[in-house]
């Protein structure tokens, strides 16, 4: 399990700032498919059962730095101490381009969504 901080950049794309040494880093690099579980953060408080959650599936890619620009100024308007920490020359922005996401609402309340639909 791999904890990391996102920021939107479309209803259907999120960008996260890597660093190459992490091994979920390495793991998109081997195969790009992947998922990311986001919690509502009441659910943080004790039962992570209790909140709402969402689970997104897409296919990541790394963004070169030419190329970063306005996905750069979205997560760094989200996360501004990432600043310290984002020219590293290991870290990169890598972007999630949404095929589904899965909602878990509360009890009974469950249901896939297609990118389209978001």
């Amino acid at each position: 399990m791999t904890l990391v901080t996102v920021a939107a950049t479309s209803p259907t794309s999120i960008v996260m700032l890597l660093s190459g040494l992490a091994r979920h880093t390495q793991n998109l690099g081997q195969r790009p498919d992947c998922s990311l579980l986001l919690i509502d953060p009441a659910g943080q408080s004790g039962d992570p059962l209790a909140g709402a959650r969402l689970t997104i599936s897409g296919i990541a890619k790394r963004l070169g730095r030419a190329q970063d620009g306005d996905a750069r100024d979205a997560f760094l308007d989200k996360h501004p101490s990432a600043s310290a920490y984002a020219d590293f020359a290991d870290f990169a922005l890598f972007q999630i381009d949404i095929q589904q996401a899965h909602l878990v609402a509360g009890f009974g309340h469950i249901e896939t969504i297609p990118a389209s639909s978001l």
